[in-house]
């Protein structure tokens, strides 16, 4: 462990982190590769079930092996963790650029092994932030994954539209188009993770931000203080309410990350208004930008009222969005409308990413936030698996209809499970019992609970 809290300075691991998340975020961009990859006319025709699956594969894998990146981070350090996970993702895009015509190639590059190259990265910038800003740790987590969200627009516009479009352009290799954008991304995310993960050490064990002193609570200690092992979190009513309301949180962001296109081509195109697909292309960007704007906008409003505050109000307005969207679109029908609303979502639903593993540490301690917020995450994991599928399950059930209609179960889904995450957040209170063997005053264990 690095122990020189100079070098480098805390702010260009930030630097470092925004790298690193640029590059996991091209998860997000998947939504613009669906619809050549549905085409029953092109090269690859899978259903949209298909393209649901390879997507969900890519957040469960994520999200499980962040839950063995956060107990192997201690032991291997975040430097190599990070190497290791950009390698993973460069060659999960390269196996489904060059082999993936097939469904399940895609399914194991793309989803699989790039899935778990993001799980093995993603931990990284927040454990080595949150240690090195406790003194803001809504804002700073907020930062360290802006570059998830920010990220996605810059892969979707490289592979739909900016020069021109990847997907209108390149011929790598002689692959036909989506698999020739994953082999340019395979070298480009690897790239970015790798530059990212030659700033990412820890702190001093004793690092304490100069001029600051942690804050006071009613139980006594101070927030992030009391430093809760994996084992003992898992035994707490507070992790699964947190992990509940994540999930839920997940479920609405996801569905509407894999279905936004779609529905906004259906929406649009029922209404008469003519350029829908560049339209919602632009609602996708507009979405991922709000996504960053979102995680680093909630973590600094958590930081002045509170984490569960914060989150209680963000799910309540997620919820509230998700029900009138439909109707709105329905009703109008408006572009600009389209737009609007998938920014909001976007903001919403990124905000989760910045404030869930800021109260993981407020709740549970910042020494292990590495471990305790990679559980945290499988609640992600579950939400990848039931949000793209029940779109994707509820457009193929339309048997090809291509009317608004099919797309109103969806939203009304994630409406209503936002808001019951409010509901859950709003009774959510921090652990009042110490776990076994931990001293209030230094967040250490005793000696004797060292076995």
């Amino acid at each position: 462990m690095q122990r020189n809290p100079q070098k480098p300075g805390r702010w260009l691991i930030v630097v470092g982190a925004i790298l690193i998340q640029l590059a996991l975020g091209a998860i997000y961009a998947w939504s613009v590769f669906t619809a050549r990859l549905i085409d029953a006319a092109g090269p690859y025709a899978f259903t949209a079930s298909q393209t649901a699956w390879v997507f969900s594969a890519g957040l469960a894998t994520f999200a499980i092996v962040m839950v063995l990146a956060g107990r192997i981070l201690p032991h291997v350090g975040p430097r190599r963790l990070t190497v290791a996970g950009g390698l993973l993702l460069g060659i999960g895009y390269l196996l489904g650029g060059i082999f993936g015509d097939s469904f399940w190639v895609q399914l194991l590059g793309i989803g699989v092994i790039g899935g778990a190259g993001i799980g093995l990265a993603y931990v990284v910038p927040i454990s080595v932030c949150v240690k090195w800003f406790p003194d803001k740790k809504g804002l700073i987590t907020g930062l360290a994954v802006a570059g998830f969200g920010f990220g996605a627009t810059i892969w979707v516009k490289l592979a739909g539209s900016w020069f021109g479009g990847l997907l209108n352009t390149t011929n790598v290799f002689g692959l036909p188009d989506v698999q020739s954008v994953f082999v340019i991304y395979g070298f480009a995310l690897a790239a970015l993770v790798l530059l990212g993960s030659l700033v990412m050490v820890n702190p001093p064990d004793d690092y304490v931000p100069a001029g600051w002193t942690p804050p006071v609570t009613e139980h006594n200690d101070h927030e992030g203080a009391v430093d809760f092992r994996a084992r003992d979190m898992l035994r707490t009513p507070q992790f699964y309410m947190l992990w509940s309301v994540f999930m839920f949180a997940g479920i609405s962001g996801l569905m509407v990350i894999y279905c936004i296109k779609l529905f906004g081509i259906d929406a649009l195109e029922h209404h008469g208004v003519t350029g829908a697909s560049a339209i919602t292309g632009t609602a996708m960007a507009w979405y991922a930008i709000f996504n960053g704007v979102g995680r680093i906008a909630w973590g600094s409003i958590s930081d002045r009222i509170g984490r569960k505050t914060t989150i209680t109000l963000m799910a309540a307005l997620q919820g509230v969005t998700m029900l009138i969207t439909y109707h709105a679109f329905i009703s109008f029908g408006l572009a600009y409308g389209f737009v609007v609303v998938a920014a909001l979502i976007g903001f919403n639903y990124g905000g989760s990413f910045a404030l869930f593993p800021a109260i993981t540490a407020d709740y549970f301690g910042n020494r292990n936030v590495g471990s305790n917020y990679g559980w945290m995450f499988t609640a992600y994991g579950v939400a990848g698996l039931a949000g793209p599928l029940l779109a994707g399950y509820f457009k193929d059930a339309a048997q090809g209809a291509s009317q608004p209609e099919v797309w109103m179960t969806p939203f009304v889904i994630a409406g209503s499970v936002c808001l019951v995450g409010a509901v859950v957040m709003a009774f959510t209170t921090r652990p009042k019992r110490v776990p076994p063997g931990v001293r209030l005053e230094t967040g250490r264990k005793l000696a004797s609970d060292m076995t």
